[in-house]
């Protein structure tokens, strides 16, 4: 399977179904009242972790993605159904940005976690809805809301217990096909790895994900070799295996160089803890491993052979051990979260929450609320518009205006609706 961490996507949430204008017409009623029901809410587009993906291929060859609108309302107050929401599936570890603003919108570590990134738009509301003792025969409803429409951009950090880095040959691959169930590319030269390799290890009753981290050498954060695409796979991993190699001529500056590039390109890797393990044991004299256990004897160095096996039941215990001291504390210091799907338009400020600035020889009024009733009034109907000028006045917007030498005829824009001022004193 091709492995691809990043991809950028189009989503369009559904808009929501336009409210119904109807009257209510039976045999032997002469004045039958206003009728009409609300429009469906629009789907919105919702992004899940599901833990059975582990790449954004199919983010790569579809681009474009969109959720279905709502129906519209029917008379008899008939409200028309909501659409079904849309939801695209990614990989834990999965970061959602907005492209145009650069916001992060979501970081999906855990499987089943979901958001919403783009938001239905709300159903119309139907004429019924408007009668009142001044109003007996509204002859509008609402539009409904447009959904919103983002580009993304999606960004993969695996997702594992612990990661194994360390100069390229050094034995990784062959150390994870020879712990887990990962079925990495070995051979005996520089960069054999080409993505990171994912394996699920199982010791006693405790399972963890080891990932083999490729491509990284001196210079790695800079861009040299294939460190820089693969270095933001070790931030999510608690525990870092550091595997040196007992044949290499200076195994400190090796550790050092190495440690270099995690701090050079992130704080976060220059403070996790660190296993370290020398690999090729059976190959090497006895001097060279005792000179290792003086140099390194503060991290407690265990020493092992990919190849022969030799060392592995100690190392994988000491893996075990750190896992489960890493979970425990991940555990106490965070709250419990049954992964809820935040519902739009719930946090929609009143519309007595704005701005009236001038603008050319009118005003732009601006605010959340406000610019959702506009968007959402029938400009093709009287009532429509004087139900937003009503609107207008009881929020207290004409009296902005009018402090700003507002008059009769000026215009009036909010979002892109465009209205005249009248003024209703």
């Amino acid at each position: 399977m091709h492995f691809a961490d990043e991809a950028e996507i189009k989503v369009q949430a559904g808009n929501g179904g336009n409210g119904s204008a109807s009257f209510r017409r039976e045999k032997y009623i002469a004045k039958g009242g206003p009728d009409g029901g609300n429009g469906g809410g629009g789907g919105s587009i919702i992004m899940k972790a599901d833990e059975n993906m582990n790449t954004l291929v199919n983010f790569m060859s579809k681009k474009h993605y969109k959720a279905s609108h709502g129906q519209q309302g029917f008379g008899q107050n008939k409200y028309g159904s909501a659409a079904d929401d849309l939801i695209l599936k990614v990989p834990v570890g999965t970061l959602v940005f907005d492209k145009e603003s650069d916001d992060q919108l979501a970081d999906l570590t855990e499987d089943g976690q979901q958001v919403i990134v783009a938001k239905g738009g709300l159903g119309g509301k139907g004429n019924s809805n408007f009668k009142s003792s001044t109003r007996q025969a509204p002859d509008f409803a609402e539009l409904g809301e447009p959904g919103e429409v983002k580009d993304l951009k999606l960004e993969l950090k695996l997702i594992a217990d612990v990661a194994i880095i360390g100069y390229p040959s050094v034995g990784k691959s062959t150390l994870i096909s020879h712990i887990s169930n990962a079925k990495p590319k070995i051979a005996d030269y520089p960069f054999t790895t080409l993505v990171p390799n994912l394996g699920v290890v199982k010791v006693d009753q405790t399972d963890f994900v080891v990932a083999d981290i490729p491509g990284l050498i001196e210079g790695a954060h800079e861009g040299k070799g294939l460190g820089i695409a693969f270095l933001k796979h070790i931030e999510r991993a608690e525990i870092l295996v550091h595997m040196l190699d007992l044949s290499r001529e200076d195994l400190l500056d090796d550790f050092k160089k190495l440690n270099l590039e995690l701090s050079s390109y992130s704080d976060v890797l220059s403070k996790k803890d660190q296993i370290i393990v020398f690999n090729k044991s059976d190959a090497t004299i006895p001097e060279i491993i005792e000179e290792a256990k003086v140099n390194f004897k503060k991290y407690k160095p265990l020493f092992i052979s990919s190849v022969t096996g030799e060392g592995i039941d100690q190392f994988l215990y000491r893996l075990k051990d750190e896992v489960l001291i890493h979970r425990k504390k991940k555990r106490a210091e965070k709250p419990k979260d049954e992964h809820k799907v935040f519902r739009p338009h719930i946090d929609i400020p009143d519309a007595k929450n704005f701005k009236v600035e001038k603008e050319g020889k009118g005003f732009r009024v601006s605010g959340k609320r406000v610019e959702q009733l506009a968007i959402m009034t029938d400009m093709t109907k009287k009532g429509g518009i004087f139900r937003m000028h009503d609107i207008l006045g009881k929020i207290g917007a004409y009296r902005e205006m009018k402090k700003l030498g507002g008059t009769d005829g000026n215009k009036i824009h909010i979002g892109e609706r465009t209205f005249t001022y009248m003024d209703l004193t």
